[in-house]
């Protein structure tokens, strides 16, 4: 019985510095090698200092001069330790208080600058959450409503906000897979640097 118990607590010992030390060592290292910005969380800096990621949203907080983020599923938004969906059904009432809300918030925020806009030409993502409740982009058209917004608080021409975005469009996925998309804080940086 002695001999079962050594032989036990040694396979436990192996396992154990094989996948708990050895195993997570080797995927950070070849992580490191290969993709070090996706590695260390495709960190954006400004002038040397850190100011997001490309892979969070950020909240700017319903500031008129900053293009917004997609509405947050987080408490408090764009909380990346606490990342999640609502869990709530499509047909649920608390669903659709809440897409109602982000609509209405997003016209308040918008119908100023743009008072043609509509509750239907509200975009998707601007309703919506995402399914991790951070994403970091925004549609073309919701960024392209907005711009009327941000051209106008900021006195810059729309044709230099227009190429802003277009500067800030990243492709399809692979090539084929979701919508072209609008990186949020990269634009909300370049705009900082213009004004």
């Amino acid at each position: 019985m002695k001999r079962e118990v050594v032989t036990s607590a040694l396979g436990i010992l192996i396992l154990t510095l094989m996948l708990g030390l050895a195993y997570p060592l080797l995927v950070t290292g070849v992580s490191q090698l290969a993709f070090p910005g996706n590695a260390n969380g495709q960190l954006i800096r400004d002038q040397g200092r850190v100011v997001g990621s490309k892979i969070i949203g950020q909240n700017f907080g319903g500031n008129p001069r900053y293009f917004q983020s997609r509405p947050s599923a987080t408490t408090p938004p764009n909380n990346a330790a606490a990342t999640t969906f609502s869990n709530l059904g499509p047909n649920n009432v608390a669903t659709e208080k809440e897409i109602s809300a982000n609509i209405s918030a997003y016209l308040k925020l918008n119908r100023p600058y743009d008072s043609a806009l509509t509750r239907a030409e509200v975009p998707v993502d601007a309703a919506n959450t995402s399914g991790s409740g951070i994403d970091p982009g925004i549609s073309v058209a919701n960024a392209d409503i907005q711009a009327h917004r941000v051209a106008a608080v900021r006195r810059l021409p729309m044709a230099e906000v227009t190429r802003l975005i277009r500067t800030y469009t990243h492709g399809r996925g692979l090539g084929f897979s979701g919508e072209p998309g609008v990186d949020v804080l990269e634009l909300n940086l370049a705009l900082e640097r213009l004004t």
